[in-house]
């Protein structure tokens, strides 16, 4: 019996490797982008991606056919989501490093970017795992490409007026 268990468990061991293998690098990325960190810098990034291959790896085994991928990545949204709103109350507009490509976005607006476009995931799936309704996924997603893509211009230094001599 001990012996079926830890084989069971050595199987589960392997498995869970090589998934982590296979795809910690492209959850990282969007853990990465959800955080607004600079690549080389991903502290945060790094949490969310731990604690999601955590929750992943202790419900494993009651996967039954679900894709674990999108267990994780799910864990991950909901995670950063959860934890842009306990700390910023809300949605705010945390400081992102300027070095991040989606530094100009505030979370909601990069946690939906990165789920439509750099994951794929449907407005639908978006809209039921956010609680937000299917237009206004659309309304946002449309918004912060349009962001993304166009970049708000920085102001210019204001020019101080000349003085003039009286004739």
């Amino acid at each position: 019996m001990r012996e079926r268990q830890a084989s069971g468990h050595a199987r589960r061991a392997r498995e869970f490797e090589a998934f982590v293998a296979g795809a910690g690098g492209r959850l990282l990325h969007a853990a990465t982008l959800l955080t607004g960190e600079a690549p080389q810098d991903t502290p945060r990034a790094r949490r969310l991606l731990t604690l999601a291959l955590a929750h992943t790896y202790a419900c494993w085994d009651r996967l039954r056919g679900e894709d674990p991928y999108d267990r994780a990545r799910q864990y991950l949204a909901t995670r950063f989501a959860r934890g842009a709103w306990h700390e910023y109350g809300g949605f705010a507009r945390p400081r992102p490093d300027p070095r991040s490509a989606l530094a100009v976005l505030t979370p909601q607006e990069r946690l939906i970017v990165v789920l439509r476009l750099y994951e794929g995931v449907t407005d639908d799936q978006v809209a039921a795992l956010l609680g937000l309704s299917l237009e206004r996924v659309h309304t946002i997603c449309d918004r912060a490409t349009a962001t993304v893509l166009h970049p708000p211009r920085k102001r210019s230094p204001a020019v101080p007026e000349a003085k003039v001599a009286p004739s």
